[in-house]
C-alpha cells in the first residue's frame, strides 16, 4: 500500500510565509463572495466516490511511482534519510507523450526528473538580462539592478519562436511576488527601508530573455544582453484600454485622464494568443492596497488597515485613503508585445477585473478571439471573452496594432453550472446520484457588451463601467456559480474542450458559507479537482455547454478521487492542481500548488483521450518550500519555474530553509528549469 511521506521541515500545503507574501492571507481572511449564488461544490459531491470505488481497487501501490530519478546537484546532506526506495524501472507504458517511469512521490530538496531525463536552471533571479546590468549581488541589491535582472518568483512561462535566430526562443516570464524576509538579510517587516521596496518594486512584473538550446544536449541558456531582452516592473509605465479606459472610476491625481498607469503587479499565470503575443493575468493585487473602507473594496479583499510590504509608506497610490481609483487600476489581463522592446504593455478592461490566474485563447471558426479566465478565490467565478473583430494574418505594423486591438471589443460572459440531478440527491456524502453520473450542463451569462461606439451593461442597475470594473459584484447579480478558487483554464487544441483546474477550498460548507452542488466533489475539498466543458456544437462562442468530472484528487486509496475511470492503481496520487499546458499529442499536464498529501508540489502529465483516458504519472518535484509554475512542454523540452523555494515558516536569508538552486551557503533564489531526454528523444515516447 502506497505510503505517503511526511515533509520535512513543514506540515505539508502552503507554508504561513507563501501566504503572507503572495496572496496576503487570503485563506485567512473573510470570504469576499458572500452573495446567495448556488455553489459548484453541491453539484458533484457525492457521487465521486461511489463511483471510482466501482471503477478502480481500493488498494493503491506505490508501483505507478516507481522509477529511478535524476537529482539535481543542490541535495542537502540529511536528502539521504528522506530519499524514497527506487526499483529499477521496468519499460515505461502509457499514452503517447506519457511513456515515462513516474517520480515518487518525495521530499527532497532537488529537482528530481524521471530515469533517463537531465535538466538545468535555465535563469536564476537576479541574473543580468539587459545591457549594463550587474552581477547578481545578494548583500549589494539596487532598484537600478533589479531592474536590469531577472525578476523574483517567476511564474507563468511562454516560449515563443525566433525566426532567423536558428536553435533560439524567446522566454517571457511572469514574476508574481516578492518574498522579501528571503530576499534581504536582516529584513524587519515592521520597519522595511525605501530602498528594500524600491528593489521589490523592480523585482515584480514582466522579463522577456532570448535562450538558446545546446546542440549536444537539451540543455537551455539565457542569452544575456539581445536586443529583445526586456524588464517591466512596478513603476513602467502601462496604457489602459477597451470600454472602461478613461472612465471615472479610473482617474486619480497622477494620471486624470484615467488611461495610464504604473506597473503590473501579482501577475499569476497567463497564456500567449495567435498573434504572438503575451497575457498576463493580474491576481492577489488586493494586498498591495491599505486603508480601505469601501464595500466594492471589501470584495476584491482589500483590507482596511496597513499592508505587510508597507508600500504605503512610500508611494501614496498605494494608500486607498489618499487615491481611491488607484487600486481600480489593477486586477486586469495585460497584453505584452515580446517582439517590439519599445512596446508600451496594455491592461484590457474588456476582460473583466477579478483575480486574473490566467487569460487563454481560442479562436472561433471566422478567426475571433475567445478569452477565458478563472478568478482565483474561494466561492468565485470563471468567465469567458468573446471577441468581435477577426484576427488578421500578416506581421506589417497596421496588422499588428488591429491584432492588439483585439481584445477591447466583444462581449464578457459568467459562467453558471447546472447539475442533471434532482437536488434531494446531491447531499454533499458522497452518495451517487441516481443517473450514476456527475454531470450537467452550463450557460454562459452575458455582462456587458464592447463596441468601437461604446459599451452596454447586460445587468440591472449596473452601468458598462461598474460592470469592467466591479465584475465580481456583477457576477454574484446574475447568479453566477461559486466554484473551488478557479485558477487555469485551458481549451484543448485538439479536442476543443476546455480543462478548468479548481485548486481546493476547506470553505466549503463551513458555517454560512455555500453548500456542496453537482459540480465539485467533496466537502473540505482540501485536493481541488479539474472539470472538463465541451460547449454546445464544440464551438468556441457557443453561450451554452456541457460539463462533466475529469478529475479530482487526491490519494487514489481515497474513494473520493476519481481519475476519468481510468484504474487508481496505476496512477499518481495529486493535490492542488494548478496551473496547466497542453504536449503536442494532447496529454493535459498538471502542476501543483501546496501538496496536501505529503510530499512536494510537482507536474503531471494525464491522458485526455483513448483507452488510457485519466492515465495520470507525475513528471518531476520541485525542491523543499517550492511551487511548480508555468509548465512548457515541446517535444523535447519541458520547462518549469521553480517558485519561492525555501518559503517555508520560520526561513530566512539567515535561516534557508532550502539550499537549491547553488547549495549551501547561497542564497535560494527562484529560477526556471528545463528538462530533456537524455538520449536526445522526445519526451514522453
Amino acid at each position: 500500500m502506497r505510503k505517503l511521506l511526511p515533509i520535512v521541515g513543514h506540515s505539508g500545503g502552503r507554508s504561513a510565509l507563501t501566504c503572507r507574501f503572495r496572496c496576503g492571507d487570503a485563506c485567512f481572511h473573510e470570504v469576499p463572495n458572500t452573495s446567495d449564488n448556488e455553489y459548484v461544490g453541491d453539484v458533484i459531491a457525492g457521487a465521486i466516490g461511489r463511483r471510482s470505488m466501482m471503477r478502480a481497487a481500493a488498494v493503491v501501490t506505490v508501483a505507478a511511482a516507481a522509477g529511478t530519478a535524476t537529482v539535481g546537484a543542490a541535495r542537502p546532506a540529511s536528502a539521504a534519510a528522506t530519499q524514497p526506495s527506487y526499483t529499477k524501472p521496468t519499460p515505461p507504458k502509457g499514452a503517447r507523450g506519457l511513456r515515462y517511469s513516474s517520480v515518487a512521490p518525495n521530499t527532497l530538496d532537488a529537482v528530481v526528473t524521471p530515469d533517463g531525463y537531465g535538466h538545468n536552471v535555465v535563469i536564476r533571479w537576479g541574473e543580468p538580462i539587459l545591457r549594463g546590468a550587474p552581477a547578481f549581488d545578494p548583500e549589494n541589491q539596487t532598484a537600478a539592478a533589479q531592474a536590469g535582472q531577472f525578476g523574483y518568483n517567476n511564474d507563468f512561462l511562454a516560449l515563443l519562436p525566433l525566426p532567423g535566430e536558428t536553435g533560439r526562443q524567446l522566454l517571457v516570464a511572469n514574476h508574481e511576488y516578492t518574498d522579501e524576509i528571503l530576499m534581504f538579510r536582516g529584513y524587519d517587516a515592521a520597519n522595511p527601508t525605501r530602498q528594500q521596496v524600491e528593489v521589490a518594486w523592480a523585482a515584480h512584473g514582466l522579463s522577456a530573455v532570448v535562450v538558446e538550446g545546446e546542440r549536444r544536449s537539451g540543455r537551455l541558456v539565457a542569452v544575456p544582453r539581445h536586443p529583445l531582452n526586456r524588464r517591466v516592473t512596478a513603476t513602467s509605465e502601462f496604457r489602459l484600454t477597451g470600454p472602461a479606459a478613461g472612465s471615472d472610476l479610473l482617474k486619480t491625481s497622477a494620471d486624470p485622464t484615467g488611461t495610464k498607469v504604473l506597473g503590473t503587479l501579482n501577475n499569476c499565470s497567463g497564456g500567449t494568443t495567435p498573434w504572438g503575443t503575451t497575457l498576463h493575468g493580474e491576481e492577489n493585487f488586493n494586498q498591495y492596497f491599505a486603508n480601505s473602507s469601501r464595500t466594492t473594496d471589501k470584495r476584491y479583499g482589500i483590507g482596511t488597515g496597513a499592508t505587510e510590504r508597507k508600500w504605503e509608506r512610500f508611494d501614496k497610490r498605494f494608500d486607498v485613503a489618499q487615491e481611491p481609483n488607484e487600486v481600480h487600476r489593477f486586477g486586469y489581463v495585460v497584453e505584452f508585445d515580446p517582439y517590439d522592446p519599445d512596446s508600451v504593455p496594455r491592461k484590457h478592461t474588456a476582460l473583466g477585473r477579478f483575480k486574473h490566474e490566467a487569460a487563454t485563447v481560442r479562436l472561433t471558426d471566422d478567426g475571433r478571439p475567445v478569452v477565458y479566465s478563472g478568478d482565483d478565490e474561494r466561492f468565485d467565478y470563471f468567465y469567458k471573452f468573446v471577441g468581435s473583430k477577426r484576427m488578421r494574418k500578416g506581421h506589417g505594423r497596421a496588422v499588428r496594432e488591429h491584432n492588439l486591438s483585439l481584445l477591447d471589443e466583444g462581449t464578457l460572459y459568467v459562467a453558471r453550472l447546472t447539475g442533471d440531478s434532482p437536488a434531494i440527491e446531491i447531499d454533499g456524502s458522497g452518495k451517487l446520484p441516481g443517473d450514476g453520473e456527475f454531470d450537467g450542463s452550463g450557460e454562459w451569462i452575458p455582462l456587458a457588451t464592447a463596441t468601437a461606439e461604446g459599451a452596454v451593461s447586460h445587468v440591472d442597475g449596473m452601468s458598462a463601467d461598474e460592470v469592467f470594473v466591479f465584475t465580481r459584484l456583477a457576477g454574484d447579480k446574475v447568479g453566477a456559480t461559486k466554484m473551488d478558487r478557479p485558477e487555469d483554464i485551458q481549451p484543448s487544441p485538439h479536442t476543443g474542450k476546455v480543462y478548468v483546474v479548481l485548486t481546493n477550498n476547506t470553505n466549503r460548507g463551513v458555517g454560512t458559507n455555500a453548500k456542496a452542488d453537482e459540480a465539485n466533489p467533496r466537502n473540505a475539498n482540501k485536493h481541488g479537482h479539474v472539470l472538463e466543458l465541451t460547449e454546445r456544437r464544440n464551438r468556441a462562442e457557443s453561450t451554452s455547454f456541457a460539463w462533466s468530472l475529469f478529475l479530482v484528487a487526491g490519494d487514489p486509496d481515497d474513494p473520493a478521487t476519481y481519475f476519468a475511470g481510468f484504474p487508481k492503481d496505476d496512477v499518481s496520487p495529486i493535490s492542488c492542481p494548478d496551473n496547466v499546458a497542453f504536449d503536442p499529442y494532447g496529454n493535459l499536464w498538471i502542476s501543483t500548488d501546496g501538496n496536501q498529501l505529503g510530499s512536494h508540489d510537482g507536474l503531471f502529465g494525464v491522458a485526455t483521450k483513448g483507452e488510457r483516458r485519466g492515465e495520470l504519472k507525475q513528471f518531476l518535484t520541485v525542491p523543499t518550500g517550492a511551487e511548480t509554475c508555468g509548465p512548457v512542454i515541446q517535444e523535447r523540452r519541458v520547462l518549469v519555474a521553480v517558485q519561492h523555494p525555501g518559503e517555508i515558516d520560520g526561513a530566512s536569508v539567515e535561516k534557508p530553509a532550502s539550499t537549491w538552486p547553488d547549495g549551501p551557503g547561497r542564497i535560494t533564489r527562484p529560477a526556471v528549469v528545463a528538462v530533456w531526454k537524455k538520449d536526445g528523444g522526445d519526451i514522453g515516447v
